[in-house]
């Protein structure tokens, strides 16, 4: 086959390291654990860190008259608020560049729309903190099982 009558490659994630990675918080240990690892990876890769957090859905509180909405709206911020004074630690030091996304729905699937959405190279997870992980299986492993993107699980 000559040159002139090759197909053009399809678009392939990750092959010149990558350009989008996508970590979720959750406020959890675990999860700033494995948001100060993707900022590292974004630094040194000059990738965009999409940093993301999935508000849960929370039908039986909204039924019994709960405020859900506010308070995951109120987690959020506060989550904001904490990136923003991480980030202002390191400004002039390194450069980051970063963006914070809501997402709904339960944390695998919130992930996985982000992580679709935003064209992700990569994603990075915090390990479950959490015992009835082992039965059902962790977020972590529910998005390495995707394939769908390159998963690293930050202990």
């Amino acid at each position: 086959m000559t040159d002139e009558n090759k197909v053009p490659a399809p678009f392939e994630r990750g092959t010149d390291g990558p350009k989008v990675i996508v970590t979720g918080v959750d406020g959890s240990e675990s999860s700033w654990k494995a948001a100060a690892y993707a900022a590292g990876l974004a630094r040194r890769q000059n990738a965009l860190l999409a940093i993301v957090y999935v508000q849960p859905v929370i039908g039986a509180g909204a039924a019994f008259g709960a405020p859900v909405a506010e308070a995951t709206g109120e987690i959020a911020e506060q989550l904001v608020a904490e990136i923003r004074r991480a980030a202002a630690h390191i400004e002039g030091v390194f450069k980051l560049r970063w963006e914070f996304h809501t997402f709904t729905g339960d944390p695998f699937n919130g992930l996985a729309k982000a992580a679709d959405e935003l064209k992700a190279d990569a994603v990075v997870v915090g390990a479950s903190e959490q015992a009835g992980h082992r039965i059902i299986g962790s977020v972590a492993v529910r998005l390495v099982k995707a394939g769908r993107w390159p998963v690293t699980v930050v202990p």
